[in-house]
């Protein structure tokens, strides 16, 4: 690889990683998973070390965390507070006590004792005690230099505040970790995304009585400055610290040899889901205290001390219920009810089980404790069941054979195209027949790419039809305004918007209504394809009477599957009062081919945040109307990011790496301007 572009992709990489510490440590808001997290750093300290005249000043491998806060007093610690390395695989660790032996120069039978310390994924503090008091609390903040937030640190009750022991050092800096319990973070949820932010946003209050209500908590595990500290190992310091009235982690154990460590290391990931606290590893540290002296520091971590990360997509949990819940479609989804746990930095409480044959295949029951998966954006899922660990009476998960909302028969279908039986289980009723099923249809209807209403969510649609406001799409125009302005939490002003806002989508593409409709198989990119067929929303409504379906054949992209619903869909009477209802409301617009040799030719773009007054499926016809090309995600083949508020972060970035041009809505309805 050259190295101008090795020089250009490296700054690139520090900037990024610059600004991921500023949102983790200043802000207490991640914008990226550890895991991407570590892939980056692992990728800068990997170029550091294969071209060394192009370290940074601002290398992972030369700084620890982010600078402090403006908002509190800065202090340097007497004694840097440094991060430490990261193992992953049982090879990392075996060339951890491989450096340390060959630093000691002793041979493979010198055996090293660990104390081994499940690291508690929160906010590091370091507390000051002199002659037994409390005097001052910092923040790591950069590692040399924190936030005095000794006030903040005053509340919590976990933290002593005079220690009367006469063995207890003169003076001191006793480190440790501030977390919320998980069962107290339920009631903050709404909130913070995870513990580990409810804690570093409570510490962060300017009002320390704010803070007070936190119900925050302290474990201590290290010390940094000492004067008269008589302890000479790891294990007997946090005994002592018992003693002394701090509370330290139950987990904590001294172990010797690598295999035992990945032992423990098994074992304690195992007991994760049941501790009422978040831990994302297990910290080793040499346990003899004159070893980590001669051991000493490397740049910005210890020799002695490594932490062993769990996966950063994977967790272990319990199931506490399977529910099932219903699509637009009839389509039954068993949802994993599980005990909440923190994966990678993202507190999960659901799994989705896929369906009846995934929960057969696995043989996942109630009360199984499990392997929870997250890669990415991907919806978390039960990745295996630990057999070992399953109770006695346990019973397997009976599908229902009735829906659970109608009553109806649940049937697995024929798919005529792949020859096989579906795995899918759905309900039997028609469309409207089953409650759950219509309010699902509802909700799919107003939704973005559908009709786009703004102010009728899926809360408000749930919350009509239980009045009997709504009950089927047309409804949605006839509403009656004065009965919902009497409504508990709406108002006139409320009111009027939501008419507006409902009259104004009264005007309507061919396409975003055919999508609306909900029919199964057909999503936005058919309904485009029917559209351009038909042209007009008569001669679409008359196809139940044309009954012409293998015509629709001859649509390049639209198959048997695609026209067998089609023939459900406008065999159905209400289905047809539907559309009947509708066409007499709305001006449907008729369908227009796309210009050959827009502007837009050859263009790719990608829509990402809210957009004004204009939704993205509106965005997207508007660029493909024009010859353009909408895609899915960030390559080297988009030419435009198109942001509105609030953007997905990583496709921002992404974007920046590749050197794709980010432009607004405003820029976009620009450019449309000129292709009039």
């Amino acid at each position: 690889m050259d190295k101008n572009k090795v020089i250009k992709e490296y700054k690139k990489k520090i900037n990024l990683l610059k600004k991921y510490d500023k949102f983790y440590y200043q802000k207490s808001d991640p914008i990226v998973s550890d895991k991407e997290y570590d892939e980056l750093k692992k990728w800068v300290l990997k170029i550091e070390s294969e071209y060394k005249d192009i370290k940074s000043k601002n290398s992972p491998s030369g700084k620890v965390g982010y600078k402090p806060s403006k908002n509190f007093q800065k202090v340097s610690h007497r004694v840097p507070m440094l991060s430490l390395a990261n193992a992953f695989t049982e090879e990392d660790l075996l060339n951890f006590e491989k450096k340390i032996l060959n630093f000691l120069s002793e041979n493979k039978g010198f055996k090293i004792s660990y104390s081994a310390e499940p690291k508690i994924d929160g906010i590091s503090a370091s507390l000051i005690y002199r002659n037994g008091i409390f005097e001052k609390g910092l923040s790591r903040g950069d590692g040399r230099e924190g936030e005095d937030i000794t006030a903040n640190l005053e509340t919590i009750k976990d933290i002593p505040k005079i220690i009367p022991d006469k063995d207890f050092p003169k003076d001191i800096d006793v480190r440790g970790e501030v977390f919320i319990q998980n069962s107290n973070f339920e009631n903050l949820k709404d909130k913070f995304a995870n513990p580990r932010n409810a804690a570093s946003g409570s510490l962060r209050q300017k009002n320390p009585e704010d803070t007070k209500k936190i119900p925050l908590n302290f474990i201590a595990y290290t010390f940094g400055f000492e004067q008269g500290l008589k302890q000479k190992k790891q294990s007997d310091y946090l005994k002592k610290l018992d003693e002394w009235g701090f509370k330290t982690n139950p987990l904590n154990k001294t172990v010797a040899g690598i295999k035992n460590l990945i032992q423990n290391y098994n074992e304690v990931e195992q007991q994760r889901a049941n501790l009422n606290f978040d831990i994302d590893g297990i910290v080793y540290k040499v346990n003899d205290f004159d070893l980590q002296k001669r051991l000493g520091n490397v740049a910005n971590a210890p020799r002695w001390a490594i932490a062993h990360k769990f996966s950063s997509n994977k967790a272990i949990s319990k199931i506490l219920d399977i529910d099932i819940q219903i699509g637009r479609t009839g389509a039954l989804t068993p949802v994993a009810k599980i005990k909440p746990i923190n994966i990678g930095g993202v507190l999960v409480s659901n799994a989705t089980l896929h369906n009846e044959d995934e929960i057969n295949r696995k043989d996942i029951r109630i009360g199984d404790t499990v392997t929870v998966e997250r890669a990415g954006d991907v919806i978390p899922h039960i990745l295996s069941v630990d057999i070992n660990k399953r109770e006695k009476n346990s019973s397997k998960f009976i599908f229902p054979n009735k829906c659970p909302f109608c009553g109806s028969k649940t049937v697995k279908e024929f798919n005529k195209v792949t020859k096989k039986i579906d795995a899918v289980r759905r309900c039997s009723s028609e469309d409207y027949y089953c409650d759950k099923i219509s309010i699902e249809k509802l909700k799919h209807f107003v939704s973005k790419d559908a009709f786009n209403i703004d102010g009728l969510g899926k809360k408000i649609i749930e919350g009509f039809w239980q009045l009997n406001f709504i009950k089927f799409p047309q409804d949605i125009f006839k509403l009656d305004y004065k009965k919902i302005e009497k409504l508990e939490g709406w108002g006139k002003l409320s009111t009027e918007n939501l008419k507006y806002s409902i009259n104004e989508k009264k005007n309507i593409s061919l396409e975003r209504l055919i999508f609306a409709l909900g029919i199964r198989h057909i999503g936005l990119e058919n309904a485009k394809l029917l559209a351009k067929h038909f042209i007009s929303f008569l001669k679409f409504q008359s196809l139940s009477k044309t009954k012409n379906y293998d015509d629709l054949l001859n649509i390049d992209g639209i198959g048997e599957t695609q026209v067998s619903s089609m023939k459900v869909f406008f065999s159905n009477k209400i289905n047809l009062k539907v559309l009947d209802e509708l066409g007499k409301i709305l001006v449907i617009k008729n369908a227009t081919a796309a210009k050959q040799n827009g502007l837009f030719k050859n263009k790719t773009f990608l829509v990402t945040g809210k957009l004004s007054g204009i939704s993205r499926a509106e965005v997207k016809s508007l660029i493909e109307e024009n010859s353009g090309i909408t895609v899915s995600s960030v390559t080297n083949k988009l030419k435009y990011l198109i942001i509105g508020e609030k953007p997905t972060r990583r496709k921002v970035e992404s974007a920046k790496q590749l050197d794709i041009k980010i432009i607004n809505q405003e820029d976009f309805l620009k450019m449309l301007n000129k292709t009039s």
